[in-house]
């Protein structure tokens, strides 16, 4: 089972909430803690919202604990949700809740909240996860506690969010939203989120009390990811994070992402920073990115930047098909496919022709895309390069290719790279190089529910 956890209207709560995220490109990305007493080590509940990147792999949430010391993780390992306290020297870990479903939806928010409470009489009760507001029941490991086990996570140990604190490993890659921690209180999914009129469940800010240990991190402020935002001043020590990894990527408004699980052919790109940076390293053909959703009506602007490209007719920024799962090269077979080239040619459906300025290393593409007049519009660095018609009635998402360590940069709005100048839609969404054309919007959802 794989859960779902699209956000896909404007629900007004969203103004209550953060409306920043953090961005985690692995490469020890994290913020760090150490409390300077113990919690409540019997009684505590976690609460994060995180949109993954890389799938596969171990990814840290929210560890404590150092070498030779107990240990205390929640982290994604092989795409389930693994929960562990670790009692070093003895042969196996105390206690231990791995998932049976599968969480590896690139496109999707997510909300994970761990309940531990120790000194519970009913021993599966002492260890609960809830995704999405839903307790979790089925699990390939379910071992609980013994009866008031101390856990290391609200010790005066070392605690790191995004990366495993006793040995540096287990980066996280993706996103991380409003992130409670609650001392000494075992709370139930209400207290961090609400199903809406539509059934999906969506963030509300906590306002209860947040016990010694407690904090909330909403990444308000760029020069200080890791300041807390309750009253207990819990601020984390940011480590390799910049202002550039504050995101406006949040649950209730989610951007559109390259999408780490389409692939043409055998290989994929390699992909970075929150699925924004996509590396072409096949030496041999093209690779392809297309973003995790598109569109089928509504106007719908983004922006790419090629950190290099081979500017050739290999460097390829367009439009593809969203229900394309074939093998072969969209920008040579495929009909409903669009670019621009590197050289300064077209392509429509596989036909390439003159159409623009040549493009390379250092440029930026935008694409308007026009699914109500069915037209395309590419830009260079601004200047548009002129209109094309394109297929009605297909949902077509933005796509990249090229080859040889070839590097690009999406932005659909929430660029993983420094702005000069700063544009928003007319929804007030985005963050743009060049300024948005008329009633064109940047791809989230929030504006998908709108015009989508």
């Amino acid at each position: 089972e794989q859960y779902e956890a699209k956000v896909t209207d404007t629900w007004p709560q969203r103004a209550l909430f953060t409306t920043n995220s953090c961005r985690f490109n692995e490469s020890d990305d994290c913020l760090i803690k150490t409390f300077g007493s113990a919690g409540n080590r019997k009684l505590w509940t976690f609460s994060v919202w995180f949109k993954r990147g890389k799938l596969g792999g171990s990814y840290a949430l929210f560890v404590a604990g150092s070498a030779g010391n107990d240990e205390g993780t929640i982290r994604i390992e092989a795409d389930k949700i693994d929960w562990q306290h670790y009692d070093v020297g003895t042969t196996s870990t105390d206690a231990q809740l791995l998932t049976s479903q599968l969480i590896r939806d690139p496109s999707a928010w997510y909300n994970l909240q761990c309940v531990y409470d120790s000194a519970n009489s009913t021993a599966g009760d002492r260890m609960k996860m809830f995704l999405n507001g839903s307790e979790i029941t089925s699990f390939s490991t379910d071992n609980n506690p013994s009866l008031n086990y101390d856990s290391a996570i609200n010790n005066n140990v070392l605690h790191n969010i995004g990366r495993q604190s006793w040995n540096s490993s287990a980066d996280f890659s993706g996103y991380m939203a409003e992130i409670c921690f609650i001392d000494g209180q075992a709370l139930t999914p209400t207290s961090f989120g609400v199903a809406n009129s539509d059934g999906v469940w969506t963030p509300i800010p906590y306002t209860g009390t947040f016990g010694t240990n407690g904090f909330k991190l909403q990444f308000e402020d760029a020069a200080a990811l890791g300041t807390d935002s309750s009253p207990n001043g819990n601020t984390f020590t940011v480590n390799n994070l910049t202002s550039i990894d504050q995101s406006t990527d949040y649950p209730v408004v989610n951007y559109a992402t390259w999408n780490p699980l389409f692939r043409k052919g055998t290989t994929t790109p390699a992909f970075a920073e929150g699925n924004l940076q996509s590396t072409f390293d096949d030496g041999g053909a093209n690779e392809f990115a297309l973003t995790t959703f598109g569109a089928s009506s509504g106007k719908w602007y983004t922006e790419v930047k090629w950190v290099s490209a081979t500017g050739t007719g290999a460097t390829s920024t367009g439009i593809l098909d969203m229900g394309y799962s074939g093998t072969a090269d969209p920008n040579n077979a495929v009909t409903n496919t669009f670019a621009y080239f590197g050289s300064g040619q077209k392509n429509v459906s596989g036909t390439a022709s003159s159409y623009g300025a040549s493009y390379t290393s250092g440029d930026i593409i935008s694409i308007a895309l026009n699914c109500d007049d069915n037209q395309v519009t590419f830009y260079k660095n601004g200047a548009s390069q002129g209109v094309i018609s394109i297929i009605a009635g297909v949902t077509y998402g933005f796509m990249t290719s090229d080859y040889n360590n070839k590097v690009c940069q999406l932005n659909t709005g929430n660029p993983p790279y420094s702005i000069s100048s700063g544009n928003a839609d007319g929804n007030g969404y985005g963050n743009f190089e060049y300024a948005v054309p008329s009633g064109y919007y940047a791809l989230n959802t929030a504006n998908l529910a709108e015009f989508g």
